[in-house]
């Protein structure tokens, strides 16, 4: 269940009424340079310069190092998760879908 996206303003996101009429949630757009309203995406970036360091080119790495850096990323405990990895999350939401009905 999604209960709200909260985007910047990127053209990626003109068809947003599709996505939440399709999702049954609310989308929001953040005020620019308020990183604070996108939190999720500002931890995510924060994981992912953990391997690709800021102002360095993703074309400079492979698709095999980018999936390392994603496997490991997905597989990472998380507190709000209480210590499980979103893939563990992802995978029992998958494999049980009704234990995540709201």
């Amino acid at each position: 269940m999604v209960l709200s996206i909260t985007s910047d303003n990127g053209s990626e996101f003109y068809e947003h009424k599709k996505i939440d009429k399709l999702l049954d949630t609310a989308f929001y757009f953040a005020n620019p340079y308020s990183s604070w309203e996108r939190g999720l995406n500002e931890y995510t970036n924060k994981l992912i310069r953990q391997y690709i360091p800021k102002k360095e080119a993703f074309n400079t790495f492979s698709d095999d190092e980018i999936l390392k850096f994603q496997y490991k990323i997905n597989r990472r405990p998380r507190k709000l998760l209480n210590f499980d990895s979103p893939w563990k999350v992802f995978s029992s939401a998958v494999n049980n879908p009704v234990a995540f009905d709201a």
